[in-house]
């Protein structure tokens, strides 16, 4: 599958990390994704309804985003990547990176990023 739906430096404001002061203070938080998915039927609908709704999506990443307080930033992206899936269900994989910007000193930010199929997420009981 070659179409691709992305979101861009979505930026949020949330807890993750291990530091206490990672604990007490929302720090921000930026993702990108990326969802494979068939976009030919709403090429030629012309109907949102047919197509993956980035909005819905990017709601539902922020809420998790503001109210989880993962530790690792492993755990927040695979939680979002689950999330993207949940969310609808023609999505067939998902990129997504998660970026702690100033996390590190001297560097601009810090991240991960993973690459998840629907199959494998059901393979694994994700």
């Amino acid at each position: 599958m070659s179409d691709k739906i992305f979101i861009k430096d979505l930026l949020a404001r949330g807890i993750v990390g291990i530091n206490p002061e990672e604990r007490m203070n929302r720090q921000d938080i930026v993702v990108s994704a990326t969802f494979w998915f068939d976009t030919r039927v709403p090429s030629r609908s012309d109907n949102v309804e047919d197509t993956v709704n980035y909005r819905t999506i990017a709601k539902a990443l922020l809420a998790h985003m503001e109210s989880g307080k993962p530790l690792l930033v492993e755990r927040l992206t695979a939680e979002l990547v689950q999330i993207c899936f949940d969310t609808d269900s023609r999505i067939e994989a998902v990129e997504l990176s998660v970026e702690k910007p100033g996390a590190l000193r001297f560097a601009q930010s810090v991240g991960l990023s993973i690459y998840r199929t629907r199959d494998e997420m059901l393979e694994n009981g994700s």
